[in-house]
């Protein structure tokens, strides 16, 4: 799904970027658009160009070339205070001698917004992120995931056409990420303004958007909904950083008219290919079937293997197998009592409906 620039809030036509004294450009011809009311998440390793991206839409930098479009007009010179932009942070930057009311009335109170109307819309605020109960209370009496909440509060206050969110959960624990994970989304869709969401972080990526730009070296590897990047990667860059993958090495032999995946020395009829010779399968974890040998014969395309290591994670298990040369790992639902154990031979099958193949 592609968003058309006139039908959009946002966007970067074909922006670069290098820093001084920098041997690379951080941004390399980044092109994308957001549609109103859309969650968009920009998703890469540190380096790879995402917070320079939410910097040169807030306006804290200029790009060396290409445009930046809101609402049709091009701002690449407009002020950060000019643009209907807000950004929320990780660390939060709340004034600690203010009150949580007046942080979050601040934006309003620096418009020159009557007393009694900033008043109403800072406690409408706080109403959306649950936080009205402590609207006297000062920022250092609250947990990180209340401080993070009146960060919300306060950026969407004044009801910015974009809110930019930097990597703003960070800085909480697992438990709070998970819960900020669903407030955001809550909020998003009630307040109905665009989010751009930047984040290294794939599992908050892929829950909470509508489409995700994956980024390596300051280019866009692949744009796409969280399922097409999931199940459809396009680059073993992409495979490997979005999900958990075996990258499996493989050739194509002839079979008849066509050539068929051989991994092993076992053929997999499901995988074939147009010309012969080396390439590389994206297995996902989960897509690994792992079963006891017992001496029972498994399925013609399963290899056999020998359990290495077993990890135990909760709702599922990482099995390490040993097959010939190859090393793989599966991911199993977890029971009370393992049926696997370490030097247990077995038989490894897959579940071929997702896998990618890739050549150079």
């Amino acid at each position: 799904m592609s968003i058309r620039s006139a039908d959009s809030v946002l966007s970067l036509e074909t922006i670069d970027k290098t820093y001084d004294g920098a041997s690379k450009p951080a941004l390399d011809r980044v092109s994308f658009s957001v549609a109103p009311g859309e969650f968009f998440s920009i998703l890469g390793p540190s380096g790879s160009g995402k917070t320079t991206i939410l910097r040169i839409i807030a306006g804290f930098e200029t790009p060396d070339r290409g445009r930046v479009v809101m609402g049709g007009t091009m701002v690449n010179d407009t002020p950060p205070f000019r643009r209907d932009v807000r950004t929320v942070f990780q660390s939060y930057a709340l004034f600690p001698h203010l009150t949580v009311r007046d942080n979050v009335a601040y934006p309003l109170r620096m418009q020159g917004e009557a007393k009694g109307p900033r008043r109403a819309k800072a406690e409408a605020a706080l109403a959306l992120v649950e936080m009205s109960p402590y609207a006297e209370r000062l920022p250092h009496q609250l947990s990180g995931g209340q401080r993070q909440r009146v960060a919300l509060a306060r950026a969407v206050v004044s009801r910015p056409k974009i809110l930019l969110l930097d990597e703003p959960l960070g800085a909480l624990d697992l438990r709070l990420r998970q819960q900020m994970q669903h407030t955001l989304v809550q909020l998003q869709k009630e307040l109905g303004i665009a989010f751009v969401y930047v984040t290294h972080d794939q599992g908050e990526a892929l829950s909470m958007s509508n489409r995700v730009a994956v980024m390596r070296d300051g280019r866009i590897a692949q744009l796409a909904t969280p399922r097409e990047i999931y199940f459809e990667p396009r680059s073993e860059f992409v495979s490997q950083f979005v999900g958990r993958s075996n990258l499996v090495p493989i050739r194509f032999e002839p079979a008849g008219s066509d050539f068929v995946a051989v991994i092993e020395g076992t053929r997999l009829p499901a995988i074939t290919s147009d010309r012969p010779g080396p390439a590389r399968m994206a297995l996902r974890f989960e897509s690994v079937r792992i079963s006891p040998r017992n001496g029972v014969a498994g399925p013609s395309s399963a290899l056999p293997g020998i359990v290495e290591d077993i990890l135990f994670l909760g709702t599922n298990c990482e099995v390490a197998v040993r097959c010939g040369e190859l090393s793989l790992i599966g991911s199993i639902p977890a029971e009370r009592d393992t049926t696997l154990a370490v030097g247990q031979p077995v038989h490894v099958d897959f579940d071929l409906t997702s896998t990618q193949v890739f050549r150079d």
